[in-house]
């Protein structure tokens, strides 16, 4: 798969990670390929996954469009209590210890479809989505709903080579009574204003965090600025490039798999470093997936 990316920051660790191929009929290798990578880092690329670069592009064009409205405009979608919508610049913070200020980013939430009169509706992230006007962005609605779909099929095959890799049945975690059944399936899309990052003093994309759920799926474009640091524990961080990788899906476990597979597999510390250029990605999470571009 050829990779489009702008050249690395100078003077920085670059975290190599094994590809996953989902197209491959090598079950035990690409089995054996994540079992070494969430031992390692907790991170890894999923490629030939079945969702098309062209229709990729097209989210990533439809995120833009969404971000590029007026702020009043977004506001009018603030997020919910269900975790639905628009989140501003700075709402979010992701280490209150060493920030000063929040994330410099803005994002929007999307989950799994229930209607108001559903007998999940009441049940915290279920409900409707929050969506903008067809007659300010036409298509967006269903651009994204289509996205949240194909997203979670791919979450789900993860799901069963992670099952295997714990010695599991493959269908363990996305059987009809299993957690990724009825998934709480985060789709958000992100937009990194164009500041430069000084951790020294608090101030950054997105503060040191490990994602609390069970894997996350992550889409950028081709900015560096995802970090990660494999021992989270240590008293001094070492930080590590993630090389964007166009057409791929960035995963990582966790903290919800931690704890399922009894901290044989960890969760990673994560952050995002702004270098002076505005930043597009979505993730799929909480299952949970995510999107960055």
């Amino acid at each position: 798969m050829a990779e489009s990316r702008e050249e690395v920051p100078e003077s920085s660790k670059i975290s190599l990670l094994n590809y996953i191929d989902l197209s491959s009929r090598d079950v035990q290798s690409s089995v054996s390929l994540l079992k070494q990578a969430c031992l390692d880092s907790g991170f890894f690329y999923v490629i030939n996954h079945g969702i098309d670069e062209e229709f990729m592009d097209d989210v990533f064009s439809q995120s833009k469009k969404f971000f590029s409205l007026p702020l009043e405009e977004k506001m009018k979608l603030l997020r919910n209590e269900k975790t639905r919508g628009y989140t501003p610049l700075f709402d979010e913070i992701s280490d209150p210890d060493n920030q000063k200020i929040g994330d410099y980013r803005e994002g929007y939430y999307i989950g799994i479809e229930v209607p108001e009169d559903h007998p999940d509706a009441h049940k915290p992230f279920y409900g409707p989505n929050m969506w903008p006007s067809a007659d300010i962005l036409p298509g967006w609605k269903e651009t994204m709903e289509k996205y949240h779909e194909k997203a979670l099929e791919v979450g789900k095959k993860v799901s069963r080579l992670i099952a295997l890799a714990l010695g599991l049945e493959f269908n363990f975690f996305d059987q009809p009574a299993g957690m990724l059944g009825e998934p709480i399936a985060n789709l958000r899309l992100l937009h990194y204003e164009g500041l430069a990052s000084e951790p020294a003093k608090g101030i950054i994309g997105a503060g040191a965090h490990s994602d609390y759920g069970f894997i996350t799926l992550l889409v950028t474009d081709n900015k560096y600025g995802l970090q990660i640091c494999k021992d989270k524990d240590a008293k001094r961080q070492i930080w590590e490039y993630i090389p964007p990788l166009k057409g791929a899906f960035i995963v990582n476990l966790g903290d919800m798999l931690e704890r399922l597979s009894n901290s044989y597999f960890r969760s990673t510390l994560h952050r995002v470093l702004g270098n002076g250029q505005e930043r597009y990605s979505g993730n799929m999470g909480r299952m949970i997936y995510y999107i960055d571009r």
